[in-house]
């Protein structure tokens, strides 16, 4: 792919939640992507089982090297949202979330310009703030065969209720993203939230 371009922006949302059960779940939906518009789901299992649920085999290649899995299952990937209600399916896979009101945090991030929330030096200089007031998320670190990633984000809201469902088995009541997931160098916020975020993987530069 480093053929195509030196780096990718994708524009979305990231939603992550933990279950009674154990289970943690993270849904990517990319309305502006390189790949088009999206939605991909990560899953990972008490038993630290990572899944990736991918729509097409193109997501699944390039979320599978950016991301670790042990197992990447192609299936339709659908989100409806109506309000503060999302309906997500995904093979094994159904999730019902009600988002909430803004954080205090999610008010200060949409303060930041847009082309400075995107840039590489601001998610170097706000790393540090993110390690103390988001135990588990970092901003920049590796996507794998030496590219570079980072996360800038634009706004978070609290998921304030959500039904997971795998395979018509109810997984419980939320719960936080604990453990932190182990799909890259970050996990999503502890907390359950929504964050907007503009995510960029750069290539390393050609030799």
């Amino acid at each position: 792919m480093t053929d195509r371009a030196e780096s990718w922006r994708f524009r979305g949302h990231i939603a992550g939640l933990g279950t009674a059960e154990g289970t943690r779940v993270v849904l990517g939906l990319w309305p502006h992507s390189p790949l088009g518009p999206f939605a991909d789901v990560m899953v990972e299992r008490p038993d630290g089982h990572r899944l990736l649920l991918a729509p097409s085999a193109e997501v699944a290649e390039f979320v599978g090297a950016t991301y670790q899995f042990d197992e990447v299952v192609l299936v339709p990937v659908a989100v409806r949202r109506a309000g503060p209600r999302w309906h997500v399916t995904a093979g094994h896979l159904e999730l019902r979330v009600v988002v909430g009101r803004r954080t205090p945090l999610g008010h200060l991030l949409r303060l930041v310009p847009a082309p400075l929330a995107a840039s590489l030096a601001w998610a170097r200089a706000t790393g540090a703030i993110a390690r103390v007031l988001l135990p588990g998320v970092r901003t920049v670190g590796s996507a794998g065969g030496g590219r570079l990633e980072w996360y800038g984000a634009r706004d978070v809201r609290r998921v304030v209720a959500a039904r997971v469902r795998w395979d018509g088995a109810d997984l419980g009541g939320l719960r936080p993203v604990r453990p932190p997931t182990r799909f890259g160098f970050s996990s999503t916020p502890a907390r359950p939230s929504v964050v907007a975020v503009v995510t960029t993987v750069r290539w390393p530069a050609p030799s």
